[in-house]
């Protein structure tokens, strides 16, 4: 099992240039498996080529026991799946035991996501008197003009920054790169914190120094993104389930509601599928009435 883990791991790296994250989720759902099959044949672990369907519904059924969330389950089958197709093509594995079993039914849930008003007071929390503050408020506001996810705000590097063109080169899921447009509120505050970052005696250099970095000088990290941003929460009094991913679902949100397509909206987002951009199309009654007022010929 492990030979067969390393190998994958290694495809998903070489040829399908899958992340670093998606590779560890990827390395750590397979350990799982392989730990309830060994304590499920009195300590040895099958090969995988003996791996069976019954094997697969049992870890399964474990999974629903131990309480895990339907998300979680899904995501470590659509693992397995992977894990033995690739299987299949290396020729250790004559079929698919992980393709007959159904993914649990996920709750649809509505994407946490602030107001405007609220969001305008998040970005005006951080002190603009202070280097970190200023480092905060650049975050904070990138985050939301571009619609960055969290792990793409601190991947920012200084060569991805393009003040006249107004974008900023963006690295997303499956290494895929994109454009995003910033608007004048972020440019004016990344600005601001890059001069602020040049009188550290730690500043960072080359092309590829990062944008954001701690105290030390080191690229921030997304805990510590999550972190400030709870702060900031908690100074406001806003909402604390709001994560960094909710500014991402605010910007989204917020273009529906003003009357962009969603296309549009999927180009932004870096999303792959239209099907993943759709969730957002949750548009406020109030939003959906000013349309079809301004666009229905007889709506007055």
């Amino acid at each position: 099992m492990r030979t067969a883990t390393h190998r994958f791991l290694q495809y998903l790296r070489v040829e399908r240039n899958a992340s670093e994250l998606t590779i560890k989720s990827y390395g750590e759902d397979l350990a799982a498996l392989a730990e309830y099959l060994t304590e499920a044949r009195d300590g040895t672990c099958p090969k995988p080529s003996d791996v069976a369907v019954l094997d697969l519904r049992g870890y399964v059924a474990g999974l629903h026991e131990a309480g895990y969330a339907k998300t979680t389950i899904a995501r470590r089958l659509a693992s397995l799946r992977s894990f033995f197709r690739f299987g299949q093509r290396e020729g250790w594995a004559e079929s698919n035991p992980a393709k007959p079993l159904r993914n649990p039914r996920k709750p649809r849930s509505l994407p946490h996501f602030l107001s405007s008003e609220d969001l305008g007071r998040l970005l005006q929390a951080p002190p603009a008197d202070e280097p970190l503050g200023l480092r905060d408020r650049g975050m904070l506001e990138t985050i939301y003009s571009a619609g960055l996810r969290v792990s793409e705000l601190v991947g920012l590097n200084d060569s991805d920054l393009d003040f006249e063109a107004g974008v900023v080169r963006v690295r997303g899921k499956g290494r895929r790169e994109r454009l995003a447009p910033i608007g004048s509120y972020a440019t004016r505050a990344l600005r601001r914190w890059l001069r602020v970052r040049k009188l550290s005696p730690r500043e960072p250099s080359g092309p590829e120094a990062p944008v954001f970095v701690n105290k030390f000088g080191s690229r921030i990290t997304t805990r510590s993104v999550a972190r400030i941003l709870e702060k900031y929460l908690r100074q406001t009094g806003l909402d604390t389930r709001t994560t960094p991913h909710s500014l991402r679902h605010s910007f989204a949100t917020h273009l529906l509601d003003r009357g962009a397509d969603i296309r549009s909206v999927q180009e932004l987002l870096g999303h792959k599928s239209l099907v993943t951009t759709q969730i957002y199309t949750h548009v406020s009654t109030a939003g959906l009435r000013e349309v079809y007022e301004r666009a229905h010929p007889r709506a007055k």
